[in-house]
């Protein structure tokens, strides 16, 4: 080349191309991470999202119930819960719920709550979904014991490879 003409080496262009690919490589490997993480981050809030739910629905229940059956029922029942309130003109009226799996797969299914009452409830309600049961696995898995006056009840929850475990601790309200 000429000393008046200007443009770039070969070598100047190898550089340039190198440091393009690098830059670029990173950026994808950085937004692969990116997206990677937002899944697994949503899996573990949906887990969460599900053991909160249940958790309130069934401590919502275990305060009111004047009795809680966890021992010697049948599959796919996981709790019963019955109590006695008055209506306003002093009868009393019976309640009982009891919550129980559905379509349970690899452990793993819906928790349903199905309300009766003598004033003629008669209703299920879906509860959650990915709760995990499986009384084979006995420390990961959603259990209950009652221990009066105390519930203690474990829920876990598993989505895709997201799990979570709380345990809540339930005193039922005194009869006045």
């Amino acid at each position: 080349m000429r000393r008046s003409e200007k443009g770039y080496t070969l070598i100047e262009l190898i550089v340039a191309v190198a440091i393009i690919v690098l830059v670029s490589g990173a950026a994808s490997i950085t937004i692969f991470q990116v997206l990677k993480g937002t899944e697994t981050n949503n899996s573990h809030m949906n887990a969460v999202r599900q053991v909160q739910n249940a958790g309130y629905w069934i401590s919502r229940d275990a305060a009111m119930a004047q009795s809680i059956e966890t021992d010697n029922l049948t599959s796919p029942d996981f709790l019963v819960f019955n109590w006695t309130e008055w209506d306003s003109e002093n009868e009393e009226i019976y309640h009982s719920a009891t919550y129980f799996f559905e379509d349970l797969t690899d452990g793993t299914g819906k928790l349903k709550r199905s309300h009766w009452s003598s004033a003629g409830a008669n209703e299920q309600t879906f509860i959650a979904q990915h709760i995990y049961y499986a009384p084979g696995d006995p420390d990961n898995t959603s259990k209950a014991d009652y221990q009066a006056p105390v519930l203690t009840l474990q829920l876990a929850s598993l989505v895709d490879e997201a799990r979570e475990i709380r345990e809540y601790r339930v005193t039922h309200r005194p009869n006045i």
